[in-house]
Parts: structure tokens; C-alpha cells; sequence
């Protein structure tokens, strides 16, 4: 995330446990618990935000970019979606998701071996789906119905299709290029919650000010 993002996070003091350290020295370090996210009433509501789709290697700062004209909102982008681990949920650049398809398969014939089979559409004569298209099923699977038009019984075979472990791997990359993106209108809200969530509130022992919590010093009493 950006450094505009990380300089919102409040300081947290604890007491310093480096060998020379003396018994009343503190390390400050960012409140990485303190993480922003969107408020329930905004994240249920489906009409704030819009569909996006990933393009290529953009990353959550350029597509804050392209999206609010803003780089520094990569960390919007970010818990728009519940993403915290960029490696795992989100869309790998294309050298590196290469790499990851041949570490996994460990060469490009095991990428074209099946993976599982999958379900074609299916209709009878009136147009009503019998069978949906992606279902996971075994090779040799059919499907056996009453056709009301011709008033007899039919069996369909050969209504199966192979899924490589290329095509599957795939499939799931590109189910994380789609995601939802808050509107550009309602960015003062959001920015004004993530100034509220980073801000300590008074009433702990901890509290120092708004912005700085320091934890007890149980150096003094052992």
C-alpha cells in the first residue's frame, strides 16, 4: 500500500526488548492491527460500487489510478475486495504466473493433462435448461429425460468437455480480475471513515493522543 496510506496508520509504543536496551527505552512502530476498511453500511450496499475488470499486469495502483486518478488509493482498491495477501488474491503479473504454472505442474505437459471434466448446456425442445454449463462431473456422464414434444424418452451422451489444468488455473486467475470498485463520488465519505477507524479514542490506560497508544512497562514491576 502507499506511503499516504501508511503515514493515516497510528504509532504504537511497546517497551524495547534489545539486549542493551535500558529499562525505560520504548520502540514506536505503525498499529498494523489498525487496518482501514469499509464501514458495514457502505459494504452492503451493492449501488456504491462498480464492476472492474483487471487488464494485463495492473496493479491495485494503477488501476486506483486509472479508476480515481489517484495512485495513493491502491489501499481502497485493496479492501474494496478483502484483499490483504497481493501474491495469493491477486491476478499474478504474467512472468511470474507463468513460473507459478510449471513450479505446480512441473512442465507444460502436465499443464495439458485434464484436469476434470465439465457439463455443456443441455436443453429439451421447449428451450428449458436441463443441465447448466461448468458442472464438475466424472467422463462418462449422460442424461436421460422425457422429450414432451416427441413424447419419448432420450438419453444424451458426449455432453462433457475436458478442463486442462491450464484451462483451470486460468479460469481461477481470471475470476480474480473481476472485482468491485466504490464509486469516485463517494471517496470523502470513505476517507473520512479511515481518519475516524486510525484515530485512538480516549478512555485506555494506553492512550497518549490521537495518534499514539503506549503499552504498559512490566519492566518496572518484575
Amino acid at each position: 500500500m502507499s506511503k499516504k496510506y501508511f503515514s493515516q496508520v497510528p504509532d504504537f509504543q511497546y517497551v524495547s526488548r534489545l539486549p542493551n536496551a535500558s529499562i525505560s527505552e520504548y520502540i514506536t512502530v505503525k498499529n498494523l492491527f489498525k487496518r482501514g476498511k469499509l464501514k458495514e453500511d457502505i459494504a452492503a450496499d451493492a449501488t456504491l460500487f462498480t464492476k472492474y475488470k483487471i487488464i494485463g499486469d495492473d496493479r491495485p495502483d494503477n488501476v486506483a489510478s486509472n479508476v480515481y486518478g489517484d495512485a495513493n488509493l491502491d489501499w481502497l482498491v485493496m479492501i474494496c475486495n478483502n484483499v490483504v495477501n497481493l501474491q495469493s488474491e491477486w491476478p499474478l503479473l504474467q512472468a511470474e504466473y507463468d513460473r507459478y504454472l510449471i513450479d505446480k505442474y512441473g512442465s507444460y505437459e502436465n499443464l495439458n493433462s485434464i484436469h476434470h471434466y465439465e457439463t455443456i448446456e443441455i436443453k429439451n425442445q421447449m428451450g428449458v435448461v436441463l443441465v447448466p454449463e461448468g458442472l464438475t462431473v466424472e467422463s462418462d456422464y449422460s442424461i436421460t429425460y422425457f422429450d414432451w414434444v416427441d413424447e419419448k424418452e432420450i438419453t444424451q451422451t458426449n455432453i462433457v468437455t475436458p478442463i486442462t489444468n491450464e484451462d483451470y488455473e486460468n479460469k481461477l486467475d481470471d475470476e480474480k480480475r473481476n472485482i468491485l470498485l466504490l464509486k469516485p463520488r463517494y471517496l470523502n465519505v470513505v476517507r473520512e471513515d479511515l481518519t475516524d477507524l486510525m484515530t485512538y479514542k480516549k478512555g485506555s490506560t494506553e492512550y497518549v493522543s490521537k495518534t499514539l497508544k503506549k503499552a504498559e512497562n512490566i519492566k518496572l514491576y518484575s
